[in-house]
């Protein structure tokens, strides 16, 4: 088992770019329970430094190559069962890096159904098959005649029996199979056709009607829309290679030949084993591998998929909050009204209503006076606005309420609402809302989010905030995976106020099950605000080990213990005394003097325990205790009088928000409810390889619109600066062909809408990288 243990530290410590010391380390802390921020964080001398990014990548992998070791061990187990294992073949398998390599090594021993080579064998014939691959100088219709028999009636029935027996020897090669695996990965070709008939029917597939592309370098997006249309039957999906080369012996069956020395020149034996192999590829290896390559193909989509969400999911979560001040949350609707809920600073619902000030009721004057109203009562400083159906209307709305307010004016704001509805149905928010109507908790929900994001969004499912491409396509565990850890790295960056923080948000701190969340919060509710960090260990079932992966993420503003509001941890406390006794200052007015703690030396504060990472960390939190990564809160201003498509016209520079990255652009909210796309290639006067380089969910960007299409309802948009500073006098450029609109008209969340228009824009596939 050791060795085992010694080539997953071995293979994972090069793959993150570390020792293989560190890798024990850190895999014997994560074997213990401790979490991904925790270690990233508070364990730094003991992992030598390794980052959030490495562990995320040594635990992905630490699941993976134990699946392999496993794998390994059972494999070894059943060949030894067969008494078939040598030491060559140990060793073979132990040296097997890919769960693809170890089972192509396995598969002549795999237990296997009654095949045509295995009936040929108790005909006797494998050791006619035998000698034609060993003796080339002889004729194998005259060496079949020596075995004839009742079940082998004549030399055609024996030679075909050779020729399954070997063609299935050819296909069990671990070393054959390999090189044509890799000579198709090299050369192979998608090709997707249109299935006759569904030509109508699968419209949205039509970019792949009559469609190839090399395999090695189809884009992920493509590769999910194109299995998706192979899955809803409207197209057929190939792999194929050298299908264009016409030559007596193609390059696959030259592998075959090469690898058991035939020359189809030299005699009957080596004409008749070029026929095998030709046999051994069109009935056995070409299909295997064709389903080798498609799995590979959907295992690379989906992992470009799930890192396209997980990014998005991160800059979303990660967005600058409004901040604690009153809040009124509008969620848009036409004929049921838009509904209405005010919170305060905490976010505590103080109030609610609905308002009908468009088609059919058209009560404007009466929804100005109740919004109004309710501004003045609660001191109201922020309007959110849902950015779905009638969003620019509710906007037009508030911004003529506003006018006629006295200052100091509220501000509004318009914010994604995706997955609010989704939100509002749940068990959750039933909990947390019980005597609330479900259209009203969207508009709570909407004004919480603009508060801060991070706190609202960790209540709503991953999948259901719809910032990703073809979720449902894509394998759930492993999204599920990748999202709830940006999920804890998010809150766990930021860190938790103890005092103000919803179970939910509780929940996702290192070390905290979604049980102690709920413990906390009713010790919470019953004893009163936590006094000192320590005072969570009077919390039932919370232990030292609980507590020691979660302290150092709670903060307790105001507290009796000035260091509970950093991210030091506790059981460094000591460390920090130290370093305020240094400066002969009080801990309160030493923690934001960055000139006094610049001028310490952190090496005089190392002891046993703490090293020099954790005391710099310490002097930083000092510096500025409790901060924030989060970036400072900005939002876009829509352009007056540019509220829908047909208002759009080339050359017009606008201001809007980031809503999605894919690896061929970002998607941005103009308020005309179509997002439209601005091409990689459009993101930069420079080249971009990685469009998230250049721009994140929910930064606020200027564009300019290169062509508005409305019968498709695209809209494609520019960021480089050579197109902004033409202005929206100058002529329009070029038209662009790599532009789709992301659609946020629908409020209903079903398949389509939980995986946002991301999904619908990525179903016909955009054609340019």
């Amino acid at each position: 088992m050791s060795s085992a243990n010694d080539r997953i530290l071995s293979a994972i410590a090069t793959e993150i770019s570390a020792r293989p010391e560190q890798a024990k380390v850190a895999v014997d802390l994560i074997d213990s329970g401790a979490t991904v921020p925790f270690i990233a964080r508070y364990r730094k001398e003991a992992t030598g430094g390794l980052d959030d990014n490495q562990l995320r990548l040594l635990e992905e992998r630490l699941v993976y190559l134990r699946e392999l070791e496993a794998r390994r061990a059972s494999i070894l187990d059943q060949i030894k069962t067969q008494g078939k294992l040598t030491e060559a073949l140990e060793q073979k398998i132990a040296a097997a890096a890919t769960k693809a390599e170890l089972e192509d090594i396995y598969l002549p021993f795999r237990p296997k159904r009654r095949t045509r080579a295995e009936i040929a064998r108790e005909r006797g014939l494998g050791p006619l098959a035998e000698r034609i691959l060993v003796d080339r100088a002889c004729v194998p219709t005259q060496l079949a005649q020596g075995f004839l028999s009742a079940d082998v009636p004549d030399i055609k029935s024996a030679l075909d029996g050779a020729r399954d027996i070997l063609a299935e020897t050819f296909s069990e090669n671990a070393d054959l199979v390999g090189e044509l695996r890799a000579y198709m990965q090299r050369r192979a070709v998608l090709r997707a056709r249109v299935i006759e008939g569904k030509e109508e029917a699968g419209a949205k597939f039509s970019d792949y009607f009559a469609h190839s592309e090399r395999w090695a370098t189809t884009a992920g997006h493509r590769a999910l829309a194109m299995l998706r249309g192979r899955n809803e039957e409207f197209l057929s999906l190939d792999i194929e290679v050298d299908a264009d080369i016409e030559a007596p012996i193609r390059p696959v069956e030259e592998i075959i030949a090469r690898h058991y020395a035939i020359d189809a020149k030299a005699g009957a034996a080596d004409s008749w084993l070029m026929e095998v192999a030709r046999f051994a590829w069109r009935a056995k290896l070409s299909l295997h591998l064709s389903l080798d390559l498609m799995s590979e193909l959907r295992e690379r989509a989906e992992a470009e998929a799930i890192d396209v969400f997980a990014r998005n999911l991160k800059d979303l979560l990660l967005a600058a909050p409004a901040g604690p001040r009153a809040t009124m949350g509008l969620d848009p609707g036409i004929r049921t009204g838009v509904k209405v809920a005010v919170i305060d600073a905490t976010g505590k619902l103080l109030d609610t209503s609905t308002v009908y000030p468009f088609q059919p009721r058209n009560d404007v004057r009466g929804a100005e006076a109740e919004l109004a109203r309710l501004i003045r009562k609660h001191g109201v400083e922020l309007i959110a606005i849902g950015n779905g159906t009638a969003s620019r209307e509710t906007e037009r709305l508030a911004a003529e309420i506003i006018k006629q307010l006295p200052a100091p004016q509220p501000t509004k704001v318009v914010v994604s609402e995706a997955g609010a509805s989704v939100y509002s149905a749940s068990a959750r928010a039933a909990a947390e809302m019980p005597d609330l109507d479900v259209s009203l908790r969207g508009a709570v929900s909407i004004a919480r989010r603009l508060q801060d994001p991070l706190a609202e969004l960790v209540k709503i499912e991953p999948k259901a905030i719809g910032v990703g491409q073809y979720q449902h396509d894509v394998n759930q565990s492993r999204l599920a995976r990748a999202l709830d850890a940006v999920v804890e790295d998010a809150v766990n960056a930021v860190g938790v106020d103890l005092n103000m923080a919803s179970a939910p948000l509780l929940s996702r701190v290192s070390g905290l099950s979604a049980s102690l969340a709920e413990a906390i919060v009713g010790h919470r509710d019953q004893h009163g605000a936590f006094k000192t960090r320590r005072a969570l260990l009077e919390v039932p079932r919370l232990g030292p080990r609980a507590f020691e992966l979660s302290a150092g993420f709670l903060r307790i503003p105001n507290g009796d213990e000035p260091l509970d509001a950093s991210s030091v941890h506790p059981e460094a406390y000591g460390v920090a005394r130290k370093i305020v006794a240094a400066c002969g200052r009080d801990l309160r007015a030493l923690m934001g003097d960055g000139a006094a703690l610049k001028a310490l030396n952190p090496a005089r504060f190392i002891d046993e325990r703490f090293g020099l990472p954790t005391v710099r960390d310490i002097l930083l939190e000092l510096e500025k205790p409790g901060r924030d990564p989060r970036p400072e809160f900005k939002t876009a201003v829509f352009a007056e009088g540019i509220d829908e498509i047909a208002a759009l016209k080339p050359g017009m520079v606008l201001e809007g928000t980031v809503t999605n990255v894919a690896n061929f652009g970002a998607f941005v909210d103009i308020g005309v409810h179509q997002d439209g796309l601005v091409h990689v290639s459009q993101l930069a006067d420079r080249f971009v390889k990685d469009p998230a380089e250049v721009v994140k969910a929910g930064a606020v960007v200027k564009v300019r619109v290169l062509e508005v299409d409305l019968k498709r309802k695209r809209i494609a948009l520019s960021m480089r600066k050579e197109d902004l500073a033409k202005g929206s006098g100058a002529a329009p450029p070029p038209p662009s062909d790599a532009f789709r609109p992301q659609d946020r008209r629908p409020k209903a969340v079903d398949r389509g809408a939980s995986e946002g228009a991301l999904g619908a824009a990525l179903a016909e596939a955009l054609r340019r990288k």
